[in-house]
């Protein structure tokens, strides 16, 4: 069956609601309307207001309320509107939903999930294009994930739902509608914490994430002069450091590529990685490309913030001819 990504994530909580009662989902808008991407559309009709709850508009009350229902047996998944707007309840999750596993040692866990979409190309509002993961990914206790396409999708969020312990999963917008592929019926799960070689080669590894793995794989296609390997990192954390490694270890050279503003981001993280561990396999310097370290421009400025085929291409050539 082809799904764009709106479609694959509901097909996912369909069925996984379908299996297992104790889980809800809840947010603005996302019984009645379906959620402002109609990612949730069709769950209020299939499911009633018990299990797919419209919540006032607040973001805190949110996420608090989803850590006591989670405490008490519930597996809420809740949908804040814009990646920008989950800073609000980032309290909830850095004092509570993450700690307390270990606060509790181990009596209570937080089986949550945050859905969110994330990331620019939208031509969106400010705060609705944000691109911070590495803030979450910094955090003990959050599990960090983002997809790169409809098949992705499916899997990781049915393995994020059946985690027992939070999960922010991070949707790329600009890939909600953008492409349909291939994506099998019945449920599955993708194990997070196990990044997959979304095409081999033998000059240069590419490492990315989310709506970046597609443009990394046009440039990968299109060079002729390298071989050039990409690496979907699938989930920030838990980080499958052995993937990327053996990759760097194969091809000598690494470009890493996000969207997110350059300093203290996770690309940085995975730079350092590969200095300690595979520094005598690099064949030249680890480049990154990467968002500016400002906040993501309005509508007119946005292409030139965000890394491109030609920005990612140039870096990859520099590494190939060091």
């Amino acid at each position: 069956m082809e799904l764009n990504l709106v479609q694959a994530i509901n097909q996912a909580l369909m069925q996984e609601m379908e299996r297992d009662a104790s889980i809800i989902v809840m947010g603005e808008d996302v019984g009645r309307d379906g959620g402002v991407f109609r990612v949730t559309q069709g769950l209020l009709e299939k499911f009633g207001e018990q299990r797919v709850v419209d919540t006032p508009l607040a973001e805190a009350g949110i996420i608090g309320t989803a850590v006591g229902l989670a405490i008490k047996g519930m597996k809420p998944v809740a949908e804040i509107q814009f990646d920008g707007f989950t800073y609000l309840a980032f309290n909830q999750f850095i004092s509570h939903a993450a700690r307390m596993r270990n606060r509790s040692r181990g009596r209570f866990t937080v089986p949550l999930v945050l859905r969110a979409p994330w990331g620019g190309g939208v031509r969106a509002l400010e705060h609705h294009s944000e691109s911070m993961e590495a803030i979450y990914a910094h955090v003990p206790g959050l599990n960090v994930v983002i997809p790169s396409g409809p098949k992705e999708a499916k899997g990781l969020l049915i393995s994020s739902i059946r985690m027992p312990d939070p999960v922010i999963f991070f949707e790329p917008k600009r890939l909600y509608r953008a492409f349909k592929e291939e994506v099998p019926e019945e449920p599955y799960a993708i194990p997070l914490g196990q990044a997959r070689v979304a095409k081999e080669g033998s000059d240069v590894t590419i490492v990315t994430w989310g709506s970046l793995v597609r443009t990394s794989l046009e440039v990968a296609d299109s060079l002729k002069e390298a071989s050039v390997e990409v690496v979907d990192i699938r989930s920030l954390s838990p980080f499958d450091e052995k993937t990327v490694l053996e990759s760097v270890k194969k091809t000598g050279r690494a470009v890493i590529v996000h969207e997110a503003p350059r300093t203290g981001a996770f690309g940085a993280e995975i730079a350092a990685r590969i200095s300690e561990k595979a520094l005598l396999n690099l064949e030249a310097p680890v480049r990154r490309v990467t968002g500016y370290d400002v906040p993501i421009p309005l509508a007119k400025l946005e292409d030139y913030y965000l890394p491109d085929t030609s920005r990612i291409k140039k870096a990859v050539q520099e590494v190939a001819a060091f």
